[in-house]
């Protein structure tokens, strides 16, 4: 009777993924801010104590955006599992330090209620939370979003000099010494949170290594350089292509869970990268990259699943396996 019982205590029905593990929903998130702390350091650093206020306005707003939707629907609130607080870290990593206060509040209602909640919530949502709301900004209000003029930066930013055809100081943006957003600037402090992220094993290289890899191909072959270090390295170090290959389009909600569909999906964002950095009229491309990326994932995982024992591929293509 008692073994009756601890079967039914474990029989338990939930949402996928139905995997065990020691590294709970609320412990990789814990750990995405740790590894987020020296990118979001330094830009407190380089751009002044606003940096702190725009981030944490918009940290504030997403866990508040939450709750509200949380009580109106009558659900439980799950700002505990402190993906909230993760994504309203990322958006604000992902904004410049002049943006409006109002304009931050709302980028992060949208990247939880419409992105987030209204689909059901984490694991059910079918883009990146933080990056949907950011590109809803850049949409809804491209001069702010657009805006990297400050005190100590007056230029336009390294990528967007580069594609205007002028030189740029490599090691500063490798330190962070420049323009851009508040989380983008330093290479430095990125690499160092994405390596803790890799030995906590929260994340692997497939996909920021594909994705980094196929994007310097493309620069060699499409940049209009050759094969020339100093602008690779600056495509590499500029814009928003290391926090968003390491910390959003690692994302194991909007990823392929298949390993073989994450390199391929690794390898569409680099070439998509490189076709709106290089073809586009902005400097920048992360951000929509990632995205459509995300929404082609349900596809790429279908095609690169593997196969069920007792079916050719391509039966098994044609939904054999049921």
């Amino acid at each position: 009777m008692a073994d009756t019982e601890n079967i039914k205590a474990k029989m338990k029905v939930s949402s996928n993924p139905h995997v065990r593990s020691v590294m709970t929903t609320r412990n990789i998130m814990i750990c995405v801010i740790i590894a987020l702390l020296p990118a979001f350091g330094f830009g407190i650093y380089n751009f002044g104590i606003r940096a702190l206020l725009v981030v944490g306005v918009s940290v504030v707003s997403c866990v508040v955006s939450e709750i509200l939707f949380c009580l109106i629907c009558r659900k439980k609130i799950t700002v505990g599992d402190m993906s909230a607080v993760v994504t309203g870290l990322l958006l604000g990593l992902n904004l410049p330090v002049s943006m409006p206060v109002w304009m931050t509040v709302l980028g992060s209602f949208f990247a939880i209620v419409v992105v987030k909640m209204v689909f059901g919530g984490l694991g059910q949502n079918f883009m990146n939370p933080a990056l949907g709301g950011r590109a809803f900004l850049v949409i809804s209000f491209p001069t702010a979003m657009t805006n990297f003029i400050t005190d100590a930066y007056t230029g336009a930013t390294p990528l967007a000099a580069i594609k205007a055809g002028e030189s740029v100081d490599v090691m500063s943006m490798v330190i962070g010494k420049t323009g851009g957003t508040i989380g983008e600037t330093s290479l430095i402090c990125l690499v160092i949170g994405a390596a803790f992220l890799l030995i906590v094993g929260v994340i692997d290289l497939r996909v920021p290594a594909s994705y980094i890899l196929s994007f310097m191909i493309f620069a060699i072959a499409f940049g209009g350089h050759g094969f020339d270090p100093a602008f690779i390295a600056a495509q590499l170090a500029g814009g928003g292509l290391m926090l968003g290959a390491f910390f959003m389009a690692t994302d194991y909600v909007t990823r392929p869970t298949t390993s073989f569909g994450q390199i391929v999906y690794g390898i569409f964002l680099g070439v998509m990268t490189g076709i709106f950095r290089f073809f586009g009229p902005n400097a920048e491309g992360v951000s929509f990259a990632i995205l459509l990326g995300n929404l082609l994932t349900p596809l790429i995982e279908r095609l690169t699943r593997p196969t069920a024992f007792g079916y050719t591929r391509k039966e098994f293509r044609k939904g054999g396996a049921k």
